[in-house]
């Protein structure tokens, strides 16, 4: 009986000792940003989206066009938080990445906490076609981060409210 209160002793004992790690590392890297989606450069635009949504089963959140009805870019959604960008690969963008796409929940600080450390970031501008807040920032291995800020009448937000 003794080794078995020891047990749940120890048991016990490990449980807050993890809790108490898991809350102290929680705070401490607490970025206020999340990845929110991954935008790819592809052949086939036609045929990525109709994989993507047919195959997979990602639904389309918002599409944008250009003038002349190409398409410029169709995020997916995957989860309420969580999209694929897809954009039509050109000779300039090969077919791959193209981006890491970033929410912050408050861009100003978000900006000015990355300046501090040293990050070279953009002024954040809105975006006008999603109406969302954006900056970029560009990694030393040269792959770029779009990081946003999603009010509440910007096309990602509204998407993400309309999830169920």
């Amino acid at each position: 009986m003794r080794g078995f209160a020891l047990f749940v002793a120890g048991v016990g004992s490990g449980i807050l000792l993890m809790q108490s790690v898991v809350a102290q590392s929680g705070a401490q890297n607490d970025t206020g940003m999340k990845l929110n989606h991954v935008a790819i450069f592809v052949k086939n635009f036609d045929a990525a989206v109709a994989y993507y949504t047919k195959s997979m089963g990602f639904r389309e959140a918002f599409a944008f066009r250009e003038p002349n009805g190409a398409p410029r870019l169709t995020y997916l959604q995957i989860s309420r938080d969580t999209f694929l960008e897809i954009q039509p690969a050109i000779a300039e963008h090969p077919a791959g990445l193209s981006h890491i796409g970033i929410e912050m929940t408050d861009a100003k600080v978000t900006v000015a906490r990355l300046r501090r450390m040293g990050v070279k970031v953009n002024d954040v501008t809105p975006y006008t076609n999603s109406g969302a807040l954006l900056t970029n920032v560009t990694d030393a291995e040269g792959i770029r981060s779009e990081m946003l800020e999603f009010g509440p009448a910007s096309m990602q937000r509204k998407a993400m409210s309309a999830w169920k």
